[in-house]
């Protein structure tokens, strides 16, 4: 279980730096250009991005070290980032919904974050809601699996 989710963490971890670099490239961090600016505001997304990371770092020094307290505090990390998370993906759902329909879904109009593959969206929270279980689960376990 927790090489599981050292994996569904790492896959995770692949899903948002895609969605980071479409964001980037869309220009997430300017607050200018063609685009509407980000619904995201840069502290929101690299705090997401930073509490996951050391969470993982942490995850991966409990998996060579084997201390319970270790999968606890990494668990501790993925609340807040999963809270993040929700935010995020409830804004970017709520501009999708608003924009549907309208006559500003022109690639030009839209914030950097609606030029997301949804695909890509949608498997990451999959992946992220699967790592919290199984980092969770294994966290319960201890040592044990």
């Amino acid at each position: 279980m927790k090489v599981a989710a050292l994996i569904a963490w790492l896959l995770t971890a692949t899903g948002g730096f895609l969605l980071l670099a479409r964001w980037v490239s869309e220009g997430g961090i300017r607050s200018t250009g063609t685009n509407s600016p980000s619904r995201f505001p840069p502290a929101v997304i690299f705090g997401h991005l930073g509490l996951a990371a050391t969470g993982l770092v942490v995850w991966i020094v409990y998996l060579v070290a084997g201390s319970t307290t270790l999968a606890w505090i990494a668990f501790g990390l993925l609340v807040p980032v999963a809270l993040l998370g929700f935010v995020m993906v409830a804004r970017w759902a709520a501009t999708r919904r608003s924009l549907t329909g309208t006559a500003t879904t022109s690639t030009d109009a839209r914030p950097p974050e609606q030029h997301f593959p949804v695909v890509i969206v949608v498997g990451h929270g999959a992946l992220a809601v699967t790592t919290v279980v199984l980092v969770l689960l294994a966290a319960l376990r201890g040592g044990s699996g």
